[in-house]
């Protein structure tokens, strides 16, 4: 596993951290390895998104759509 250093870091900030940790019952290195560890997966998480509404995009290219509008008032009313 790889070690990283973390360097300037508004005291502030390392304040917040810990204090998340405390409330995780978390050392500070296991809140931040947390943290990142999230971080990095929502970013490959939106990047599947993404891909994902341009392929629904392109599968749909040049068809009407309607407004969802009326739908979801439907819906509520039920």
């Amino acid at each position: 596993m790889a070690t990283v250093t973390i360097r300037n870091l508004d005291d502030e900030v390392v304040r917040q951290l810990k204090e998340r940790a405390r409330l995780h019952n978390r050392s500070l290195e296991a809140e931040l390895r947390e943290v990142l560890t999230r971080t990095a997966g929502a970013a490959g998480r939106l990047k599947n998104l993404k891909r994902e509404a341009e392929r629904i995009a392109a599968a749909t290219a040049g068809r009407a759509h309607s407004d969802s509008t009326e739908l979801i008032r439907e819906d509520r009313d039920r």
